[in-house]
């Protein structure tokens, strides 16, 4: 029992050591923080009036070279004006002199040249300046009229090109119409209007040619057939409608080589062969056969 009393003792001992050394140091730790905050204190009031003396010299240097600034623009503009000044009155001088040697080179030329009076002056200049004025109305003239020239020609130009247009716009619309109709007469009278805006029309002699076949005309569609062809030797339509032509007149063999000549021209041409009604007199030759069937 007097040994647990003991170690209680000791215990207590030791708790009441350890209060005091941590009460030691926390008031050791407060002497710390109000000696810091004594001190800032202390020197705060010592460095603001040192920031204030800077501040205002720093002003002061500021406003003196302002000042001498000042002072420097002024001599110069000072100094760039009377430069000018000197400039402007030497130029007047100059000037002056110059205008005096002219005359006086003038004088002496005129002296050279005979004209001892300003009568003779002026006659001599009146007629310098006209032969001049003459020279240079005749060269505008020539320009004027090489420019009226062309702006005539321009504008045949322009005039033949809208004709041409209009006409273009008409028989496009003609085109337009006969393929839209169903009566072969007006497509033929259609085709005449073509043919009175553009004679040579080869495909409208052609589709003429054609209705004309349609309407018994034979010989008529020949004639016209043999016209486009004469017009224009590539168009295989052309022969094509020739051969028709002439397969309805009996003339067998020429209608083959015409036929011939048409597909050699355009090979789409090799299908309409069987569906031709008027290749049917020719279904019989042997040619014909042989050329359906290559």
């Amino acid at each position: 029992m007097g040994h647990l009393m003991s170690n209680k003792a000791k215990i207590q001992i030791t708790f009441l050591v350890f209060l005091f050394f941590v009460s030691g140091i926390y008031a050791k730790t407060q002497e710390n923080e109000n000696s810091s905050n004594k001190q800032n204190q202390i020197d705060a009031p010592l460095y603001k009036p040192f920031i204030e003396r800077y501040i205002l010299d720093e002003l002061k240097l500021l406003r003196q070279d302002q000042q001498m600034l000042r002072a420097e623009v002024s001599e110069r503009v000072a100094a760039a004006k009377l430069d000018a000044s000197d400039r402007a009155i030497r130029y007047t001088a100059d000037t002056t002199n110059n205008i005096f040697y002219i005359i006086t080179a003038s004088a002496s030329v005129l002296v050279l040249l005979g004209w001892r009076s300003l009568r003779d002056v002026k006659n001599n200049i009146e007629t310098i300046t006209s032969e001049k004025v003459s020279h240079l109305t005749n060269e505008y003239e020539k320009r004027l009229n090489e420019i009226e020239e062309k702006i005539k020609i321009r504008s045949e130009q322009i005039i033949i090109a809208q004709e041409e247009i209009s006409k273009s716009n008409l028989i496009h619309s003609l085109w337009m119409r006969a393929g839209l109709e169903k009566s072969d007469q007006e497509k033929i009278n259609i085709y005449d209007q073509i043919l009175e805006i553009k004679p040579d029309d080869t495909e409208a002699l052609t589709y003429k040619a054609d209705a004309l076949l349609d309407i018994g005309e034979i010989k008529w569609a020949l004639s016209l057939a043999d016209q486009a062809v004469e017009q224009d030797e590539k168009y295989a339509l052309a022969y094509w409608q020739r051969a028709c032509a002439k397969a309805e007149l009996g003339r067998q063999s020429e209608a083959i080589e015409d036929v011939k000549v048409a597909i050699q021209l355009s090979e789409t041409l090799v299908e309409e062969v069987e569906n031709e009604k008027f290749f049917e007199s020719l279904k019989s030759s042997q040619a014909f056969r042989e050329m359906v069937n290559m």
